[in-house]
């Protein structure tokens, strides 16, 4: 509707303007008010930017390249018709047809309403861009320079000589905001390197695009010089097209500063990765050896190293495993290191890391010039220790170092496992395997969660005879974010709590970057499903608790929907939303099956998260414990602690379904907020 409302605009805007043109060619009467075409060239701007608008809004699952290749595309189609124009233009230039003002009027307004597509197909594709992951701050601004623009429509409606000294301030005040705004290139981050030339080539031919089509149409402006369509004083097209330049300019040049360091977004998914592969290596590995390997090579990968040793004591057992260096090289540095009297290469105590770098420099004939030192517990053991070795001096810094810490504490955990599972394997495989899923799925909830002034955590986890793998955790993000997750991998046995395990690695990984929850959940799932099989899945809900603006951002992926006690309504009531599990969809479009929500809270409300153990929980007479039970006992202990809500519900479970014939896990988490900051 928008678009033939846009067509019929400018067909008014032709006729009308014409007929200003030649009655002031030839001195006739004007039959049309002179301001009139300024009044529908107006309504055809706006008419073309809500096309715009609600064209791009509608489609949400357009990605950033694809937004660039539909202002490409618009700005081709433009750019060939002006062309097209233009050689029409040439053949007839002989002809007294291309010295007829009439005739250049109908030629510039071609040109101005293909230019004005353009322009206003590019404006709604840059604010897109602009508000990807937006910000209170942001949306106001935008606002506030969305609808000043439009406002601006207004100056010239009427006004054929409008004030130069106010159109310059008001022209001014609109630049300046739009070098505001165009500082927000969140986007270009999310780029890979083959997104980010292809790019870099789409902004540099929608440039070509922009200045061609400007010049052409003030050319033609300039041979007219009649009528209240001259885009050149126009202040809205003016704004825009300086606006729609600079961000493109900018964009330009963000992406193409951005070339070196394209690999660092690549480069924490393949952290991630090489994660699941260290905490899978006990399912798909034959030895402890597979996983010391393992570790050698994703960390050297993580960090850019050079070279890299694992060295590791076991009761009388004494191995060296090297990568790019020879066994020589290693023992050379490590007894260099103690002559110096440098103690921890081997022997750390409570050292968790070691920069070593200062000591090379004595070392005669080495060609590495910074080492990094990691030890490798089992169970509270230090089992050995990672050297990492670089040529350059100064090579390692503090993030490389929080990386394969953190490979080399999961290495320590599937090591652990591992070995828990040689020896399940000696008895009978079935119960100590089950026994073994218990110990793994207990060592990975966290042992004290988070609590902050404004909320109170607790929670519970019993797990059944058959094992699944329940899973929730906290994080302290920053002074006023924390981060909780609930989760219930899918089967039963060891592999689902490996499974806890590799999901328990991607919350610490992704959580601490302060993403939101929709983004978490979609990157997680990438993770994933490179290690997820066919048929599995993780149900979860990952939770952004924000102190300072008393809210929280949530998402939820196929669990159980959380129960919201509301101090100010009185009641409780289920959040249902939308959402599928981890890895049940394994492709890009995982997103559009997400949705992130947001609310505030008040002291007194509370969450209760559970697993589906809670609610599925049957009574000997096969009845189901349910949300509605669960429900009514919340509101009876509403103004207790969150230990004593949780103590309370628990008991409530047992009584109705008894301790004997547990079935799956029983996992809550109590969240109750209260009124000191």
């Amino acid at each position: 509707m928008l678009f033939v409302i846009g067509v019929i605009t400018w067909v008014a805007l032709l006729f009308t303007d014409l007929s200003v043109v030649f009655s002031a060619k030839n001195n006739l009467p004007q039959e049309v008010p002179t301001w009139l075409p300024g009044i529908i060239l107006n309504l055809y701007l706006i008419t073309l930017y809500y096309y715009y608008k609600f064209k791009i809004d509608r489609d949400e699952q357009l990605n950033f390249v694809d937004l660039l290749w539909r202002v490409f595309a618009t700005g081709l189609i433009a750019t060939v018709l002006s062309l097209l124009l233009r050689l029409v233009e040439g053949l007839l230039k002989s002809t007294a047809l291309t010295e007829n003002v009439v005739y250049v009027e109908v030629i510039y307004l071609i040109n101005l309403g293909l230019m004005s597509a353009f322009l206003l197909a590019s404006f709604a594709a840059w604010k897109r861009l602009i508000l990807y992951q937006k910000s209170k701050w942001l949306l106001r601004g935008w606002s506030v320079f969305e609808y000043s623009l439009l406002l601006g429509l207004l100056y010239t409606c009427f006004d054929r000589t409008p004030n130069e000294t106010l159109y310059l301030v008001l022209l001014g005040i609109f630049v300046v905001m739009g070098l505001v705004l165009s500082a927000n290139m969140k986007w270009v981050a999310f780029l890979n390197f083959r997104q980010k030339w292809t790019c870099l080539l789409l902004l540099l031919l929608t440039i070509f695009y922009f200045g061609y089509l400007s010049f052409t149409s003030s050319s033609l402006a300039e041979t007219v010089k009649l009528g209240f369509t001259d885009h050149r004083a126009h202040l809205f097209i003016q704004s825009v097209m300086i606006f729609v330049i600079i961000y493109s300019v900018f964009s330009f040049l963000v992406i193409l500063f951005n070339l070196p360091t394209t690999s660092v977004f690549e480069q924490k998914l393949e952290e991630v990765v090489n994660f699941q592969r260290i905490s899978q290596s006990i399912q798909t590995e034959q030895s402890e050896e597979s996983v010391y390997n393992i570790l050698l090579e994703t960390s050297v990968s993580s960090v850019f190293a050079d070279a890299a040793w694992l060295e590791t004591k076991d009761n009388a057992t004494h191995r060296v495993f090297t990568y790019r260096i020879t066994e020589k090289e290693a023992y050379d540095i490590i007894n260099h290191l103690k002559t110096q009297n440098v103690t921890g290469i081997l022997d750390q105590g409570q050292d968790k890391t070691k920069n070593l770098s200062k000591h090379l420099g004595a070392l005669k004939g080495s060609r590495f010039r910074s080492i990094l030192a990691f030890p490798i517990y089992v169970k509270g053991e230090n089992i050995g220790t990672l050297a990492l070795l670089k040529e350059l001096p100064d090579g390692f810094n503090k993030e490389m170092t929080k990386i394969v810490s953190t490979f080399a504490n999961q290495a320590g955990i599937s090591i652990e496992n591992f070995r828990l599972l040689e020896e399940a394997l000696q008895g009978e495989r079935y119960k100590e395997e089950l026994k073994i899923a218990k110990t793994v799925q207990k060592s990975l909830l966290p042992q004290v969660l988070e609590q902050d002034p404004q909320f109170e955590i607790a929670a519970f986890s019993e797990s059944a005879d058959e094992v699944g793998g329940d899973y929730y955790d906290t994080l302290r993000i920053n002074q006023h974010e924390t981060s909780l997750i609930i989760a219930d991998v899918s089967g039963k046995g060891t592999t689902a709590a490996f499974h806890m395990s590799q999901m328990k690695g991607i919350f610490h990984s992704l959580a601490q970057d302060c993403i939101e929850p929709d983004e978490f959940m979609a990157r997680a799932n990438k993770a994933l499903v490179y290690c997820l099989e066919r048929g599995s899945f993780i149900s979860a809900i990952f939770f952004l608790i924000n102190t300072e603006n008393k809210t929280v951002r949530y998402a939820r992926a196929g669990h159980c929907p959380v129960l919201y006690y509301s101090a100010a309504k009185g009641k409780a009531e289920y959040f249902k939303d939308k959402g599928v599990a981890l890895g049940m969809v394994r492709n890009n479009s995982y997103k559009n099956f997400i949705e992130a929500k947001e609310f505030a809270y008040e002291p007194g409300d509370i969450m209760v998260l559970y697993t589906d153990g809670i609610t599925e929980a049957k009574s000997a007479k096969g009845e189901e414990f349910g949300y509605e039970r669960l429900a009514e006992i919340l509101m009876g202990v509403k103004d207790q602690s969150p230990r004593a809500i949780q103590e309370q519900l628990i008991q409530k479970l047992y009584e109705f379904s008894g301790t004997d014939n547990i079935n799956d896990d029983y996992t809550t988490m109590i969240v109750k907020f209260n009124d000191r900051t």
